[in-house]
């Protein structure tokens, strides 16, 4: 059973970044008494003839932890397979911020929600007639979800400044490139990592030893929602030579994540981040800071660093519960917190990022 970093893109499966985030480790096997709880929940329920999910959920609600979602059978088959970068939903990704409610965090190019004209920053109201406000994510993603089918429609109250709309977009199947790069006037190099789904970390570090002697990197992780851990390690290794990325605790035994040996040390690194950077890019955000591996500019990442672990329920639904919280290799807690870049630009980030990696000697 792999340990889940299951992070709010629980929308993935809806939007297209992906939610799931593994350690490249096994987890302790037994571990966690809410885990066996929330087991015996559902088979109580099915015993009496209901619906082991259903049960499953109210539990899960009960708990009070946003984080921890029960997927079907069917929605869980989707949400593995979304790791390989293609889903069906309507192309946003959306997180839930403080009393700010749900927001659009990303919008993919030439999807349903960017065709309807949605925008990064549009709050959600209400999925299909239903309010979100008091909902977990889980819920609002499996609201977003549907069956899955593409061409079904999914009615989206949305809200932008004062204005109240309803739009109604219809679900489709979809591919992301997580990964893109491109030149930059000066020499520099800009690696733009939408999510951590299967191959982006390698891809990353092809980009960088592809990337001219002394030519300096632009990282830009904004929006990314995170994905696969196992793949921001491996992102993490095109920058150290090595040495630790994350620590972190499944019900208090302590683990760790680290870098593979020979990456690029001495490359000029800036990290473009901002408050939709979150669980996996914070992590390496953080062992990038931490390691004084690179200048991070933006502005306050989201703080999604919790731990959870899949447990299958005997209907073939899975229940994830929170057992425990990674840190950077400082020590510092990012779950709630979020990770406070060293350079702090709320406006025009990305020409102050240029700005300071041209003062690092990597162009611009």
């Amino acid at each position: 059973m792999t340990l889940v970093f299951a992070g709010v893109l629980a929308t993935a499966a809806a939007t297209g970044v992906l939610p799931r985030e593994e350690s490249a480790g096994a987890a302790a096997e037994g571990a966690g008494g809410d885990r066996a709880a929330v087991r015996r929940v559902a088979a109580a329920a099915i015993a009496d003839g209901k619906s082991g999910t259903e049960a499953a959920e109210e539990f899960v609600s009960r708990s009070g932890d946003r984080w921890s979602a029960v997927y079907d059978k069917r929605e869980y088959a989707a949400f593995e397979r979304s790791l390989d970068g293609a889903y069906t939903g309507v192309g946003l990704s959306a997180g839930r911020s403080g009393a700010d409610g749900v927001r659009v965090t990303r919008v993919q190019d030439g999807g349903p929600a960017d065709r309807a004209g949605l925008r990064v920053g549009d709050r959600i109201v209400a999925v299909d007639g239903r309010e979100v406000d008091g909902l977990s994510v889980s819920e609002v993603v499996s609201l977003l979800r549907g069956d899955g089918e593409p061409g079904t429609p999914v009615e989206l109250r949305v809200g932008r400044g004062r204005d109240v709309w309803d739009e109604t977009l219809r679900r489709a199947r979809l591919e992301t490139d997580p990964v893109t790069v491109r030149r930059l006037d000066g020499g520099a190099v800009l690696i733009k990592v939408t999510a951590f789904t299967t191959g982006s970390g390698a891809r990353v570090r092809d980009a960088v030893r592809a990337a001219p002697a002394g030519a300096g990197v632009l990282l830009d992780l904004r929006g990314n929602a995170g994905g696969l851990v196992s793949e921001a390690a491996v992102a993490a290794s095109a920058f150290l030579d090595g040495g630790l990325v994350a620590t972190y605790d499944v019900e208090g035994e302590q683990r760790a994540v680290y870098a593979e040996g020979g990456g690029d040390t001495g490359r000029p690194l800036v990290a473009l981040v901002d408050g939709g950077t979150m669980s996996a890019a914070e992590l390496l955000t953080g062992a990038l800071q931490d390691r004084g591996r690179a200048v991070t500019v933006g502005s306050r990442t989201f703080g999604k660093g919790s731990v959870q672990m899949p447990s299958e329920l005997p209907d073939g639904s899975v229940a994830e519960l929170t057992v425990g919280h990674y840190r950077t290799p400082e020590g510092h807690a990012v779950d709630g917190r979020g990770i406070t870049p060293d350079v702090v630009a709320a406006d025009r980030a990305e020409e102050r990022a240029r700005t300071v990696l041209s003062g690092l000697g990597g162009g611009s």
